[in-house]
C-alpha cells in the first residue's frame, strides 16, 4: 500500500489514521485504552512537529474505535493533549480495525497559521 504519514498543502496538514504501533511493530497498551490513545497523539505530535506544526493547530480528530463504551478512557488522554484548545472531534465505533488488539485510530487535520 502507498500512503503518507502526513501531508502538508499550502497551510493545511492533514495526518493519515494512525495507531497505537510500536516502533518494533508491537501494540503498545493491550486493551488499555487510555494507554493506546495517548501513545497514539504523542506519535501524532511528532508528525505535527516534524511538519512544522504542533498540536494547537489541530483544528479536526477523528476517532475510530472499536468499543465506543470505553469514551472516558479515550476522552481522558484526549483531553491531555487539548487542554487549551478544543478541536472539533468525532468518535465512531467501528467493527474493527486492522489488527485485532488496536482499539482506537486516530487522524486529524490541522491548520498552520502565516
Amino acid at each position: 500500500m502507498g500512503y503518507s504519514r502526513a501531508v502538508k498543502v499550502g497551510n493545511i496538514i492533514e495526518v493519515s489514521g494512525t495507531v497505537a504501533s510500536g516502533e518494533d511493530g508491537k501494540t503498545v497498551g493491550v486493551d488499555n485504552a487510555y494507554e493506546q490513545t495517548k501513545f497514539i497523539y504523542q506519535k501524532i505530535e511528532k508528525v505535527l512537529r516534524d511538519a512544522g506544526s504542533s498540536m494547537k493547530d489541530v483544528v479536526r480528530v477523528r476517532m475510530f474505535v472499536t468499543d465506543i463504551s470505553r469514551w472516558q478512557e479515550y476522552g481522558k488522554a484526549h483531553s491531555e493533549f487539548f487542554k487549551q484548545i478544543k478541536p472539533c472531534n468525532t468518535m465512531v465505533q467501528v467493527s474493527g480495525l486492522i489488527q485485532p488488539d488496536y482499539l482506537i485510530e486516530i487522524e486529524v487535520t490541522a491548520i498552520v497559521e502565516n
